[in-house]
């Protein structure tokens, strides 16, 4: 999305280690020129740890990818297929994560960052509760999204700016309870809830059966129509306790395209 940092902007910085520089620089003669490399080391470090956010990794060296790998292998074939995935969890940007959330209900993805492009666009470029606050209902509107989104954004804008909504007080709460909290705003559902819980909160063991693109991709990898809840919770029972992990290895197959093409668990599979 682009409200946020490029992964690969800052994997090269998060590899740097304070105790590392400093044990380098101390076993050297304390030069002006080592002087001020160090302090540009470490103010890099510093911006590091607190305004750049969390980047983690998901491969086949990960125990909750290994997990998984051993309870589904038609699973174990999509992650060997999409290799590696690198993400940061949105914490910083909820508030903006969740707007554009909103937008993108019930449209693709592609239509969706088009609307959303253009708030963004309105925002100056940054969309904050004070920036959309500024907006009419009308401008909200002209960028191509329909008045009950309308109305939810200016709902969850009003609420954040008036303190009956807090970010803050979701992260300790329960699964259920933040999709309860979160639920209980207008134009605000079970999807962009579960949503809210796996991509901002980083939590581990959402099945998002609601959204399209899951479904998608379930539907290829399983060659089954049958996306009853009861039939998909029957059956990604053994992805517990780590369910939005294997759902992230389903979206990116699809961003890649993968779907695409029949899925073969082995060669010869019809």
């Amino acid at each position: 999305m682009p409200f946020l940092l490029r992964q690969a902007q800052i994997i090269s910085i998060c590899s740097i280690s304070p105790a590392n520089v400093f044990s380098q620089k101390c076993a050297k003669k304390n030069t002006q020129r080592d002087i001020i490399h160090f302090v540009v080391i470490v103010f890099i470090v510093v911006i590091k740890e607190e305004y750049l956010p969390e980047v983690k990794t998901l491969d086949k060296n990960t125990p909750e990818v290994q997990y998984l790998c051993k309870k589904d292998k038609r699973l174990a074939k999509l992650i060997d297929l999409v290799g590696p995935i690198t993400y940061s969890p949105h914490i910083d940007n909820a508030y903006a994560f969740l707007l554009h959330e909103i937008v993108e209900q019930m449209l693709s993805a592609k239509a969706g960052q088009k609307i959303y492009n253009r708030l963004e666009d309105l925002c100056g470029g940054n969309v904050t509760p004070e920036a959309v606050h500024t907006l009419t209902n009308d401008q909200i509107k002209n960028t191509g999204t329909s008045s009950s989104k309308v109305k939810a954004i200016r709902n969850v804008t009003d609420s954040l700016m008036a303190g009956d909504l807090d970010f803050d007080s979701l992260k300790p709460l329960s699964d259920d309870d933040v999709i309860k909290q979160l639920t209980a705003l207008h134009g605000i559902g079970k999807w962009t809830a579960k949503m809210y819980l796996i991509f901002v909160l980083d939590r581990q063991d959402v099945l998002p059966l609601e959204d399209g693109a899951f479904l998608q991709t379930y539907r290829w990898i399983y060659k089954t129509n049958d996306t009853s809840p009861a039939s998909i919770q029957k059956k990604c029972k053994k992805w517990k306790p780590y369910s939005s992990i294997a759902s992230r290895f389903f979206y990116r197959a699809l961003d890649m395209g993968m779907a695409k093409k029949e899925f073969h668990l082995y060669k010869g599979e019809t």
